[in-house]
């Protein structure tokens, strides 16, 4: 009796172990002043996730917005868009090489990195960096570096 009840267990339930989604993981950045030695910076300023992952921007210390760098964004994706001071989620549904800037201090090189997937560095990212203001795009030419690009 008790093997026929094991046997009806897993029968009934061994669908439900192999359909069960997947949760997706979360990544906090901070919008910070300074971190070590460095002004002006997103912790950490290189996330790698995959698709699906979710990533909160929080305002750590003031005066910080959070937006798309243009031409680092894959096609189709929308673009990254967290208001000055703002706390914003975003999931990234799409693979790709995501470059994030804080506007006001963009010439003071504070930029970010978001790596979705398996995406490699494109010449229109490369591109993108080109446009950067110096300090900006030592910062994101190290990053890119580091992303295997």
């Amino acid at each position: 009796m008790k093997k026929l009840f094991l046997a009806t267990a897993i029968a009934v339930l061994t669908p439900f172990l192999v359909v069960a989604p997947v949760n997706a993981a979360e990544v906090r950045i901070e919008t910070l002043n300074k971190s070590g030695d460095q002004r002006f910076v997103y912790s950490p300023d290189l996330v790698r996730i995959e698709p699906g992952d979710t990533v909160v921007f929080v305002p750590a210390d003031k005066g910080h917005n959070t937006v798309s760098i243009d031409g680092m964004l894959p096609d189709g994706a929308e673009r990254i868009n967290i208001g000055f001071n703002k706390e914003g989620a975003v999931t990234f549904d799409q693979p790709g090489i995501y470059g994030i800037k804080c506007t006001p201090h963009v010439g003071l090189g504070m930029v970010g990195l978001i790596v979705v997937g398996d995406a490699a560095v494109s010449d229109e990212d490369r591109r993108a960096v080109a446009k950067l203001p110096p300090k900006a795009r030592q910062r994101m030419v190290g990053l890119l570096e580091q992303a295997g690009g």
